[in-house]
């Protein structure tokens, strides 16, 4: 970093905090208490309004900003829990990112706010549920933005669910989204000919690669939107057991599988299509390998269709 990029990321950092000890700026920035010393003489002379306590640290004087941006103690506390959900939630490259924004945040507050934030970021935690992936199994969100936003095609390695198979893919990422504690990739595979998920923490490598994709797919929330809104599909939650899961892969995006998460000894899976009906008899050869959680009209199919069974079969052997 040279001096001009340093001395800027000096004052960011000055205005982000109450009082920043010189040893601390010295630590971060890879540089000798000297150079510091200099770095803090260099934005006095600017005219940077600096408050020097020997022994405590360095502060900006109260009232100070340099970039016309104010936030309330409200907007604060939001982007404080941002950032602790993030922390949980994101690959480390992304929540790194994102705390060195905040740091350029925090810069423009008040005084007051400040304090406030820097005191609330200590009440603040955020669990995860056992079942939940760790962020370093989340592969390339930052990879992923940048396809996005340059067009280019991605090869990933990718490993199903159930079957445990590997396949190579190139894909053209629209989007992704975050669901169940799991974040999921929107892509029209080249491999399939078709828009499929996939689950972030089952990519096992993710390159950009050189080829661009023309800007041909819609964005993510009109694809998500047109599966249940302009289709009119009807929303089913269903539980199949994981012995009996492996057998719902080659058909599920046919029902209009749409993201699933792990429940114990259960896989629950989201679905979005245009009939109940249909949908009940796809499930009856599950038998009692799966559980209805949502809608009642489909546990109420299923009992008509197994009653209209029972009386068929009934009649049969008479």
């Amino acid at each position: 970093m040279n001096k001009f990029d340093r001395v800027i990321s000096l004052l960011v950092v000055l205005q982000s905090k109450k009082i920043v000890r010189a040893q601390d700026l010295a630590e971060r920035f890879q540089v000798s208490l000297r150079t510091i010393y200099r770095d803090i003489r260099s934005l006095e002379t600017a005219g940077i309004p600096i408050i020097s306590e020997a022994g405590v640290g360095y502060s900006i004087m109260p009232g100070y900003h340099l970039p016309p941006v104010m936030f309330s103690q409200q907007e604060a506390s939001a982007m404080i829990t941002a950032e602790k959900l993030l922390e949980k939630m994101v690959d480390s490259k992304t929540a790194d990112s994102y705390k060195s924004a905040m740091i350029k945040v925090k810069s423009v507050l008040r005084t007051e706010e400040k304090e406030a934030a820097n005191n609330l970021s200590d009440y603040i935690e955020v669990f995860r549920p056992p079942w939940a992936p760790i962020k370093e199994e989340i592969q390339g969100l930052q990879k992923i933005f940048q396809s996005v936003l340059s067009k280019k095609v991605l090869k990933i390695t990718y490993k199903a669910g159930y079957t445990n198979e590997i396949s190579e893919r190139e894909i053209e990422a629209i989007g992704v989204f975050f669901s169940n504690d799991k974040w999921y990739l929107i892509a029209f595979c080249r491999l399939r000919n078709a828009y499929r998920s996939f689950r972030l923490d089952r990519i096992q490598k993710l390159e950009i690669g050189n080829q661009h994709f023309q800007d041909k797919h819609p964005i993510l929330k009109e694809y998500l939107n047109s599966l249940a809104i302009e289709k009119d599909l009807k929303k089913s939650i269903v539980r199949f057991r994981k012995e009996s899961s492996r057998y719902v892969e080659s058909q599920k995006f046919m029902l209009g599988y749409t993201h699933e998460v792990e429940i114990g000894d259960w896989i629950e899976m989201t679905f979005l299509n245009h009939s109940h009906k249909n949908m009940a008899r796809w499930l009856m050869m599950f038998t009692n390998k799966i559980k209805i959680i949502e809608p009642q009209e489909l546990q109420d199919e299923m009992k008509l269709l197994s009653q209209e069974i029972y009386l068929h079969f009934l009649e049969k052997s008479k």
